[in-house]
Parts: C-alpha cells; structure tokens; sequence
C-alpha cells in the first residue's frame, strides 16, 4: 500500500497559518510599542510645554519686581481675587499680555492641568483668572511666602520658589501621578513644575507631612526647595 501524503498545514496566500498567525503577532507587538512611544513622547512634551511656560511666567514677575524697587507682587485693594492666582493681573502684561484674562492666555497654562474641586482645568476658569500656575504668595496667617518682599532681600534665591504648579501645594503631580487622574489623595514627593527667584526652573519633588498641604511649611532637608524667603 502506497503511504499517505503527509498534511500540510493550510495555506493564505503561500503563507501556512504559522506564518500568518506570527506575522500578526510581530505586527501587533510593533504598533504596541509605537503607541507606548507615542504616549511617552506626548506626555515629556507636554511637561516641557509646561516648564517653558513656567519660565516665561517666573520672568515675568522678576520684571515686575525690576519695574517697582525689586518689590515682588502683593495684595492690592483692587485684587479680583486671592494673591496667589491673581498676581497674573500684576505680570501678565510682561508676556505681552493685555486686556481682561482668558482662557486663551496660553502661557499661563499648563496642559496638564486637570483642576481640582471643579469639572475643568484652572487655565479655563475665571475663579482662578485662567492659569494654572501659582505664585509663592499665600498670605493667610503663619504661611511662608514671598509676597511684596523685595527679591535683594531673600538670602537663597536659588532654593526659594517664585511660582509653581497649583498642584505643588497638595502636593499631587499633573505629570508623574500615583493617583492617575483623582486628585486624592495628597502625596509624599509628588513631582511639580516650579520656577524660583534666581530664574531656573525645574521639575521636583515635594515634601508632604501626612497631614498638613505642602505649601503651610518650608520641607525637611533633603529637598531643594523652600517657601519661606529667609
């Protein structure tokens, strides 16, 4: 008796199914790791989109400073709202900015700001005068900052912050978040966008007691931060 061929695998255009079933696999394993890439690339992006805002920002309020006696930004009777979102009323025109604010002022905003208590990013609120970037001057009582101090008379320019991310006050993180898009809870060393008085701008850490926000005390050492001018 004559043996049987042996089976051959069925084919798709010359191809086995092994080979079809394989190439789809390979190319599925491509677009994958171009969508990861992808992904990664738009987010460092995005987090350079916001410290060169940042920077332009942190400029702006050492203008200011430079235009009146090295005097920082501080409460004025006329302030829409609280010092450390409406300094931009005081600077803006140094990023030749003018007119009532919007939520086209795109150097005040960062995109990935995401807000907080409301459905929309602070860059698109009039609450917040459309930015997402706060400046080093929460003055309610016993809060470090920098409010109308005049800048030759802050011994650590390098380490003292000008303006930052709103989400350094938590702190949370817009970029590197442990929360994904929640915003809670608060967090030890979430990393933030921040500008300081000497002009450098940086993305670090901050420190979190597990109790109080960040922005109520200067952190423990190990950080390269402080709220406080002195």
């Amino acid at each position: 008796m004559k043996t049987p061929p042996a089976r051959r695998s069925p084919t798709v255009s010359g191809y086995t199914r092994t080979d079809l079933l394989a190439g789809i696999a390979a190319a599925s394993m491509v677009v994958a790791l171009a969508l990861s890439y992808g992904i990664h690339a738009s987010r460092k992006a995005r987090l350079q989109q916001c410290l060169d805002n940042l920077r332009d920002v942190g400029r702006a309020v050492i203008s200011f400073a430079n235009d009146h006696e090295n005097t920082l930004p501080d409460s004025t009777p006329n302030l829409g709202g609280d010092l450390w979102w409406w300094y931009k009323e005081q600077v803006k025109s140094y990023v030749g900015l003018t007119g009532p604010s919007s939520a086209q002022d795109r150097v005040f905003a960062c995109p990935d700001d995401r807000g907080y208590s409301d459905p929309r990013p602070f860059h698109q609120s009039a609450r917040f005068d459309y930015g997402s970037y706060v400046f080093n001057g929460v003055t309610l009582p016993h809060m470090p900052n920098i409010a109308g101090r005049t800048t030759d008379s802050l011994p650590r320019p390098a380490r003292t912050l000008l303006v930052m991310e709103w989400t350094a006050h938590g702190p949370l993180s817009w970029h590197r978040s442990r929360t994904g898009r929640a915003n809670l809870p608060f967090y030890r060393d979430a990393e933030n966008a921040t500008s300081f008085v000497d002009g450098h701008v940086k993305f670090i850490p901050f420190y979190y007691d597990g109790y109080t926000a960040a922005f109520t005390r200067d952190p423990i050492a190990g950080y390269d931060y402080q709220y406080s001018g002195d």
